[in-house]
């Protein structure tokens, strides 16, 4: 995709939505390098995410999202797979407006059958599974709408066949952002 000319994509949802396997093909297909803001973090504190979130708490753990996002929208030709809540920070949004934001919607049905033998999701560790996916979802949701793609992923789709969607969607956005205004 020439269109792209090195803009990053970068991939927002909830957890369980499949960011990073989804970056990774995107990434592949992309001829792109493959980034994903967890990964990162956990070697960058050389900790689990629960042992932040355990240790140091949740705003230590947004404040070390936040600058590896910052470092990350440094390069070009990337796939950034973010954390579900880094859309939450305005700080964060001055980062992802370098690239295209793809949001990758999944239900919460769904995102359930997915999380539900998780344990090492910190957000998730107290009360039931589905209010609390919905509790968070309806915080973000107003920050995940933002986003210049909405992936809608239906159950048994493959993660190749989403990945694909996405693409189409990017450049439909390229297109329209590229074209002329003839009004």
């Amino acid at each position: 995709m020439d269109l792209l000319r090195g803009v990053n994509i970068y991939l927002v949802g909830m957890m369980g939505v499949g960011k990073t396997t989804v970056g990774r093909i995107l990434a592949r297909e992309l001829k792109y390098r493959f980034f994903d803001t967890d990964e990162l973090i956990v070697r960058v504190a050389n900790q689990s995410i629960a042992e932040i979130f355990e240790r140091e708490g949740e705003e230590a753990f947004r404040e070390l999202e936040t600058k590896v996002l910052g470092e990350l929208c440094a390069y070009q030709n990337s796939v950034v797979a973010t954390g579900g809540g880094i859309v939450a920070r305005s700080t964060n949004w001055g980062y992802l407006h370098y690239g295209i934001v793809v949001w990758l919607d999944v239900p919460v049905d769904q995102l359930c059958d997915r999380l539900r033998s998780d344990s090492t999701r910190p957000l998730l560790r107290e009360g039931e599974l589905k209010s609390k996916l919905e509790s968070l979802l309806s915080e973000r949701e107003r920050f995940y709408t933002q986003a210049d793609v909405r992936v809608g992923i239906s159950g048994g789709e493959r993660a190749e066949e989403v990945a694909r969607r996405a693409i189409e969607e990017i450049k439909k956005v390229i297109k329209s952002k590229t074209e002329p205004d003839i009004n």
